[in-house]
């Protein structure tokens, strides 16, 4: 069955930085496009970052375009999210996705507090 983990999450002062791993299993890992997506408080699931199975092409939403960096790499089976820059409004529990053949799966998430 198709299962994301991530890790990497924590607090962080504002001005910091972290690095996001998700670890995929379950399916063929370099056949598909993978998404970082995050949830604030209160908020509805935001699309943060995509990349391409190759991981030839990334897209950012604007909100944390030049901050957060996607990569992959498919030898380790992991998707990789780079925050760097940290701000308050990126406070939310962060999770990846996967769409296979049709159905979405999502990770646990992990938790991305910026507080000083």
């Amino acid at each position: 069955q198709v299962q994301l983990v991530e890790s990497g999450g924590g607090l962080v002062q504002p001005g910091g930085s972290l690095r996001l791993s998700c670890v995929g299993s379950g399916f063929t890992f370099s056949a598909y496009g993978m998404q970082w997506y995050r949830q604030a408080p209160g908020k509805g699931r935001e699309l943060v970052a995509a990349i391409t199975p190759a991981g030839g092409s990334t897209s950012y939403s604007d909100s944390v375009k030049g901050r957060f960096t996607i990569s992959r790499d498919n030898a380790k089976n992991t998707v990789y999210l780079q925050i760097n820059s940290l701000k308050a409004e990126d406070t939310a529990v962060y999770y990846c996705n996967v769409i296979v053949r049709g159905a979405n799966y999502w990770g646990q998430g992990t938790q991305v507090t910026v507080s000083s």
